[in-house]
């Protein structure tokens, strides 16, 4: 369809974003015929969005303020492209009234609702009072204007803790806090102020009553510019991580269609109230025991999760945003909208899972994705993980007749994905998917508190068979390649032991990848090479390589697919990766010894920048008090004392860029620590 002869028409449309969303959305482009214009700043001028493109166009450096929020930039290149439209994805300036205003005041066309629309819903404590007025039920809670700490603590005494305090203009987690108790008010405040801030401009918030065990819930809706508006069913997207979503799926499981039906009302009856015109999402949250969903806030854009939407209705929301944008009617009535099958999606984001879900940064070495299910992708083998952007990658979605077919597909699919290089949270994916609570249809948003009491890690064995692996690939690999001026272990005199064919070829090995580290001892002989680690015997068999990627026929029939950097193998199988760094045992110069941490460093826990200092030299400190604040990823991290004592130095400023593991500041225990 070409929307050239259309009451608003479009020929060009710049795409004010980055990574998979802008390649989703040059994807639906390209179909209809239109041409694409991508902006970057200088963190992403290799990136795959800005090779996809028909144009691209600097905007700016790397941090989002000095780019991807710049409006005059992103207005700038517009004209300099000559585009018709600007489609703004997700984030960014997605829900940015003033932003919707400037492209319309440039006679550009914003692929959006109106900017009426963005304002009422853009602050949450507005659209609460427009539930409210509607009749659409909201959570109890504070949004008023008064916004200083007194009266907000005194407000959270009212309401009753747990209470959450959330960022009025923003979304996706950030300027969230759960605070148990009156005494951590303050701190928790000032945090969800500073992240909204970094990450919206305003630091404004409200307060909510938490609801302890939460399904959260959420309405498509579509609408156009001549009054029409439809649902496109409901989602659920419960699973979450700092109040974050990683799955989400469309129908939700188990939901009582009474239910349903309140949904659906609810979330009509507020789009009708702001006459909303474009493709936008009601969300609601309702308690596990209850039947009664609570409005909690409209997002204005595309979601992340649309697809597992497009998939159960075979409706493209990008066409319809672009559609209504061009003052089209949208192509189906209610009636003519059906659910087929249902959809699951993963996110996929560089982030720990084991350590809390800590955000990583590095070059992605592999991205492979098998047939089967949706892979939509802002990255691609070569590309660098940013601390400057979101931690989002890649999106994994799978359809079926019914949830279990969905499910056993996206399974399937998480397990034969490749990503080496960086750490992701595929592997805490693809065991959470087949956790029951899960997989049986009943998880909350307290889902990995749950399922996971201690945090998640992935499963011994598992991780000792991958080391093993890695420890082969490193031994076996030709020495002869001229990059890595390494010489292989076989051509060494030192631990390799070569006596007679009864006795094999053995070296030791010492480890450390991202979860630890370990000694190997690797054995050839005639039958084959056994790895001795851990006080177990693996057996494998020999690796072969080819275009610079190893393979390694595991025990469990799986294989494992491995790259090597000098010293460094980055390994996986069935979901599981690591990067390990590895050398000769006798070679582990002493500063690799396993020492105990005294706890006495601050260290950073992550690339990032110093955003705040809350000591100086010489001030005394209690355990487990805020020291500072690091921002990564758009996330705001505190960073506390492990020890009380005093501010011994400070290697710091705010503003400063720091790699993970820097020491930061260190403290002098006091002598009840020291005693202790």
């Amino acid at each position: 369809m070409s929307l050239l002869l259309s009451p608003r028409p479009i020929a060009s449309v710049l795409i004010a974003n980055r990574g998979e969303i802008a390649l989703r959305i040059m994807r639906t482009c390209t179909r209809l015929g239109i041409r694409t214009v991508a902006v970057y700043s200088d963190a992403d001028a290799q990136a795959p969005h800005v090779k996809a493109a028909d144009e691209a166009i600097r905007i700016g450096p790397p941090p989002a303020r000095a780019s991807y929020l710049d409006i005059d930039a992103i207005l700038a290149a517009a004209k300099q492209a000559g585009a018709d439209a600007i489609h703004p994805g997700y984030g960014f300036l997605s829900e940015n009234a003033t932003f919707v205003k400037r492209c319309e005041a440039a006679g550009l066309i914003f692929v959006g609702p109106s900017a009426k629309a963005v304002e009422q819903m853009g602050s949450k404590i507005e659209s609460k009072r427009i539930a409210e007025a509607a009749d659409v039920p909201t959570v109890p809670g504070y949004h008023g204007a008064d916004q200083s700490a007194a009266t907000l603590l005194r407000e959270a005494g009212r309401i009753g803790f747990p209470v959450l305090i959330k960022a009025s203009a923003g979304g996706g987690g950030r300027g969230m806090r759960r605070v148990d108790d009156a005494k951590d008010f303050e701190t928790a405040l000032a945090a969800a102020k500073a992240e909204a801030e970094a990450a919206f401009g305003d630091g404004s918030i409200l307060l909510e009553k938490f609801i302890l065990n939460p399904r959260h819930l959420e309405v498509q809706l579509a609408g156009d510019r001549t009054g029409n508006l439809v649902h496109l069913f409901e989602r659920d997207c419960s699973v979450q991580r700092n109040n974050q979503k990683l799955l989400e799926e469309a129908p939700a499981p188990n939901l009582p269609d009474s239910v349903r039906a309140k949904l659906f009302d609810a979330a009509l009856k507020l789009g009708r109230t702001i006459g909303y015109d474009s493709a936008g999402t009601v969300e609601f949250i309702m308690d596990r025991d209850s039947d009664e969903p609570y409005f909690l806030e409209m997002n204005t854009r595309l979601q992340v999760e649309h697809p597992v939407t497009e998939f159960i209705t075979g409706i493209d929301l990008v066409e319809w945003q672009l559609l209504a944008a061009a003052g089209e009617k949208l192509p189906l009535a209610q009636d003519k909208i059906r659910a087929r099958g249902h959809a699951i999606e993963a996110r996929i984001t560089a982030e720990r899972a084991d350590l809390g879900f800590q955000s990583a940064t590095g070059k992605l070495l592999a991205v492979d994705a098998q047939h089967g299910a949706r892979f939509d992708s802002g990255v691609e083998t070569g590309s660098q993980v940013s601390l400057y952007y979101d931690s989002m990658l890649a999106k994994l979605i799978a359809h079926g007749a019914d949830r279990a077919a969905a499910l056993t597909r996206l399974g399937k699919g998480l397990s034969e994905l490749t990503l080496l290089g960086v750490p992701t949270i595929q592997p805490f994916l693809r065991d959470a998917v087949r956790q029951p609570l899960f997989a049986d249809g009943h998880a909350t948003t307290r889902f990995i508190e749950t399922a996971y009491p201690n945090g998640w890690k992935p499963d011994a064995e598992e991780l000792r068979s991958l080391r093993a692996a890695a420890c082969v690939v490193w031994a076996a690999l030709d020495s002869a390649e001229p990059a890595a001026q390494w010489i292989s272990p076989w051509d060494r005199r030192s631990a390799v032991r070569v006596t007679s064919a009864v006795r094999p070829a053995k070296t030791s090995l010492h480890l450390v990848d991202e979860y630890g580290q370990c000694d190997a001892d690797v054995q050839v002989g005639h039958d084959g090479i056994v790895v001795e680690l851990d006080g177990a015997s693996i057996d494998l068999g020999r690796p072969v390589t080819e275009g610079g990627k190893t393979t390694l026929a595991s025990p469990s029939g799986s294989a494992f697919i491995a790259l090597r950097d000098r010293n460094v193998v980055s390994i996986t199988r069935a979901g599981l990766s690591l990067s390990a760094s590895i050398r000769l045992r006798i070679e582990m110069p002493r500063e690799h010894a396993n020492l105990e941490k005294s706890g006495n460093a601050i260290e950073a826990p992550l690339h990032g920048v110093v955003s705040q200092l809350h000591v100086a030299l010489g001030d005394t400190v209690e355990r487990g008090a805020p020291i500072m604040q690091m921002e990564a990823m758009k996330l705001i991290h505190t960073l506390r004392a492990q020890v009380a004592g005093r501010i011994e130095q400070i290697r710091c400023n705010v503003g400063d860029t720091v790699p993970a593991g820097a020491i930061l500041i260190t403290i002098a225990p006091s002598e009840i620590e020291e005693k202790s």
